[in-house]
Parts: structure tokens; C-alpha cells; sequence
């Protein structure tokens, strides 16, 4: 009898407190996709991004599109901070000082921030920015922003050679390697997998501060690459915030493998909360196979 009262308390308890309602009446994570200026195709890309976080069911997403190119920024200001991760898919003019120190201090404070393929090429000027996102590419940047990263007899090796950061040869299907498996954004994927026609970024370059590898590619010089296994998805640690930086999604072709998007949504809740809940899809590419959704 004692036992019997002690389960049902427990379990009175339990549901009281939360411990067992389904995971569809939790409240969802807030989630904030910046768009608005890029030099590729915001307007296709950002409605993908949008829907491949909806489809987990575990995001509230809100999209906020910056004014135009050459119009005024003054009151560009985001409320970061009433979401618990960011999603860049901007590339272009700088934003007002305010709303660079928001960000900053969104992340520094434990908020989730995730950078998509040309995102990381904005704001080569901003040092915190660039420590954010620990690599980057065009925008002038040089020696002077940091080291390239590689993968080199599978380990990173932080080359700091001078030249130019950021190039990518001809789009084409390729081959992706994970570095890092027990990270959970790649815990449970396949060793090698095949991503779908994408601009493989090469010569990346920045701080690379508490940046960790989690899969790379070999940029292949028949492709008009650089011949080293170059880094294309990425977490670094930023005070307290977690970033998760992917180089691939150049456009709606490759943001529609499989791969990206299952990367994608279990960087941006490992983003949020440093755990990720979501199984591996069942359609997720083969090391000989690309897969990609319609």
C-alpha cells in the first residue's frame, strides 16, 4: 500500500511540475532569423530556413528583414535577447553600434547564435564579430584577421600564411568528413557524407578562438580549390553563448540536402541549449550518395 501511494504521489508530482508533459505543450524555443541584405538570394534562402526550423516542432520563429542596400540603418536595432538564438543570413552594410553591441552581449551572455554559408563574410571590420564566428572569408581580410584553419592528417592545424581570406572553386556534390563525432550536433551521423552542389569555402580565415572542427571537405584543385581539407561546420564558444557557424547553403539546391538540413537544425538547438534532441533522419546522405529533399 505505501509503495502504491508513493508512485501515484510521485507521479501526481510530476505531472504538477511539468516533469512529464509531452514534448509538443513545452514551450518552444524562440528563434530569430536576420535577412535583408546579401549578396546571394536572401529571399529564396531565408522562407528554407525558416521552414526546416518549424518542421522540428520545437521553434517559434520570428524573421526581421534590415532596410535595403544604401538605405538608412539608424533604427536597425533586433530585440536579440527576447529569443534564445540568432540565425544570420545577412551579408552586408554594417549595423548601427548599438545594435553590434546587442549581439554581442547577446552571445557573450549564453545566447545561441547561428551563421549561414555568406554570413560569414560580413563585418570583416568588427572584431567581436569575428571572434563570434571564428572564421571568415572576403571583406579584405588578410593575414591580419587570423590564421587559416585545415584539417591536416586529422588534425587542425592553424596555418598562418599570408594571403587572402575566403575563395571557392566551381560548385559541385562533394564529399563531407566529420572530424568531431562526439559533438551532439554530429553524434549518430555517418563518418563521410555527400553533400549536394554547393560553393565548398576555402581560405577562411580569423581568431579561430575556442573554435572547434566538426566536419570538413577536401577542396579539390580540379575544382578550382585549394587543395587542403578545409573546416565547413563549426561551434565556437563566445563568453557564455554558443555559436554554430555551417559554410554550406549557397542556395535553395544545396539548403535542400539532406545533410544541411539536418545539420542545420541540430546546430540551431544545440545553439539554443546546448543539447540536441533530434534523431537522424532516416533519408541522411551515404558516404556515396546525395540526398536532398524536393
Amino acid at each position: 500500500m505505501f509503495n502504491t501511494s508513493f508512485r501515484l504521489l510521485a507521479l501526481i508530482a510530476a505531472l504538477v511540475f511539468g516533469a512529464l508533459t509531452p514534448a509538443a505543450d513545452r514551450p518552444k524555443l524562440k528563434a530569430l532569423i536576420i535577412d535583408g541584405q546579401n549578396n546571394h538570394n536572401w529571399k529564396s534562402t531565408t522562407p528554407l530556413l525558416k521552414k526546416y526550423l518549424d518542421e522540428t516542432g520545437l521553434f517559434d520563429v520570428e524573421v526581421v528583414t534590415s532596410p535595403p542596400e544604401r538605405q538608412d540603418l539608424s533604427k536597425f536595432r533586433p530585440q536579440f535577447a527576447a529569443h534564445q538564438v540568432v540565425v544570420s543570413n545577412y551579408n552586408g552594410a554594417t549595423w548601427p553600434a548599438e545594435t553590434r553591441n546587442d549581439l554581442s552581449e547577446f552571445v557573450r551572455g549564453g545566447g545561441g547564435f547561428v551563421v549561414v554559408h555568406a554570413a560569414d563574410n560580413a563585418f570583416a571590420d568588427w572584431p567581436e564579430y569575428n571572434e563570434m564566428i571564428g572564421l571568415g572569408g572576403w571583406g579584405n581580410r588578410t593575414e591580419k584577421n587570423g590564421p587559416y584553419v585545415r584539417v591536416r592528417d586529422g588534425q587542425v592545424v592553424r596555418d598562418t600564411s599570408p594571403g587572402r581570406g575566403g575563395s571557392h572553386g566551381e560548385r559541385h556534390p562533394f564529399l563531407v568528413e566529420t572530424l568531431t563525432s562526439g559533438h551532439p550536433i554530429t553524434s549518430g551521423l555517418p563518418a563521410k557524407w555527400m553533400h549536394e552542389k554547393d560553393e565548398l569555402y576555402d581560405r577562411l580565415r580569423g581568431p579561430a578562438r575556442n573554435l572547434t572542427v566538426l566536419a570538413y571537405a577536401y577542396s579539390d584543385p580540379k575544382q578550382k580549390g585549394s587543395g587542403e581539407r578545409e573546416p565547413l561546420l563549426m561551434t565556437i564558444a563566445f563568453g557564455e553563448g554558443r555559436v554554430f557557424h555551417t559554410t554550406l547553403g549557397h542556395d535553395t539546391v544545396a539548403m535542400k540536402c539532406v545533410g544541411f538540413i539536418a545539420t542545420y537544425q541540430r546546430g540551431c538547438e544545440w545553439a539554443a541549449t546546448g543539447k540536441v534532441t533530434q534523431p537522424v533522419p532516416a533519408d541522411f546522405p551515404t558516404a556515396d550518395k546525395v540526398s536532398s529533399r524536393p
